[in-house]
């Protein structure tokens, strides 16, 4: 129905968003391609709804320029704009049947009834609602009015669809399956979609690409594997996935290794690190193991909490690294609250970080 229109580039060039004296958004430059799923992810606050509000037209850029396929759309209103936004709150007519729902952007647009009728059937096939035209909302479970509300947005047959934090009223459980269907229906149709989250987890299950934002401007954009292996900085690690972040001293680097100072123990890591001084060691909580044995290069800890999960353990220790969270695989005698431990380091995991990107 829609594979070769619903295609477009997002391109900001310099985009300075301010509210009187408040910058809601820093000189921004961006560009998202055509067919890509770019998600906007951070705290509240950092100024990804302002920039997912700006693509849609809903706000106006106070300096900076926004192309969307090419076209300078700067100054163009939302209704000249070839986007649709699905909204957090799904934004459905409640009198309304959820084929007219569908049907409406494109009655509103002057096109006759039947036809519009006829897309919004094709709309909900494609959301896997066939047969659900008559219903009312309130008759729908919230993962099926999330999938209306998609359906009315790819009908309009969009260059750009936006989400803003599209599964956010949704269960846990209902979260991962609608997610999955959206990433489908994106992939399925071509569509460019710029997708606002601030959950880290749900960014990295469906995009291509992640734009990190942090303080009104970006803090560093990648793939999901680029984000979570090549962190940046301490804040970027600490965002994507867990981590535990202990303070340490890069007293050399050469050859592609660091020589690193923890705690008064010396330690080797296969890290390209740009220069010596202050670092944070990234350590995953699944990239750490614990044991009785004590070695060189190991460190004392202590358990404080830990949680049988079935197919992994959870541990909570405090020590010679300060308070870090462990992952370990189940085994017969786990370690008990009070036990004393020895905290073991893979170093081919292990990852430095500054606190703010080198070169900044």
């Amino acid at each position: 129905m829609m594979e070769n229109s619903a295609r477009g580039s997002v391109v900001f060039d310099g985009v300075v968003k301010k509210y009187g004296s408040v910058t809601a958004l820093k000189k921004l430059s961006l560009s998202i391609e055509p067919g890509q799923l770019v998600t906007l992810l951070g705290p509240s606050g950092c100024g990804k709804t302002t920039t997912l509000r700006l693509i849609a037209g809903l706000e106006a850029a106070t300096e900076g320029s926004i192309f969307i396929g090419g076209e300078d759309v700067t100054h163009l209103s939302a209704t000249y704009r070839k986007v649709s936004m699905v909204f957090q709150s799904y934004a459905l007519f409640p009198h309304m049947s959820v084929l007219q729902n569908v049907a409406y952007g494109l009655t509103v647009k002057s096109m006759p009834k039947a036809e519009a009728h006829a897309k919004a059937e094709e709309g909900l096939e494609l959301v896997g609602l066939k047969g659900y035209g008559d219903r009312l909302p309130s008759e729908l479970s919230g993962g099926q009015q999330q999938r209306v509300a998609v359906a009315r947005a790819i009908v309009l047959e969009p260059e750009v669809l936006l989400l803003d934090e599209p599964l956010s009223n949704l269960d846990a459980k209902l979260r991962r399956h609608v997610r999955e269907e959206i990433r489908q229906i994106q992939q399925d149709l071509g569509l460019t979609a710029v997708y606002v989250t601030h959950d880290q987890e749900e960014a990295m299950a469906v995009s291509d690409r992640i734009i990190v934002m942090r303080n009104a401007e970006i803090a560093q954009e990648g793939s999901p594997h680029d984000l979570y292996e090549r962190p940046n900085s301490s804040f970027i690690a600490d965002f994507i996935g867990d981590a535990n972040l202990v303070t340490c001293e890069v007293t050399a680097t050469e050859n592609g290794h660091s020589t690193v100072q923890v705690e008064g123990k010396t330690i080797t890591l296969p890290v390209d690190f740009p220069r010596p001084g202050a670092a944070k060691l990234v350590l995953r909580p699944h990239h750490v193991s614990l044991s009785k044995e004590t070695t060189a290069e190991s460190f004392e800890g202590s358990v404080t909490y830990a949680a049988y999960l079935g197919n992994q353990i959870q541990y909570s220790l405090t020590g010679e690294l300060g308070d870090i969270f462990v992952i370990g695989e189940t085994i017969a005698q786990p370690f008990a609250v009070g036990d004393n431990v020895q905290i073991h380091i893979e170093p081919d995991k292990a990852m430095l970080v500054a606190d703010e990107p080198l070169g900044k």
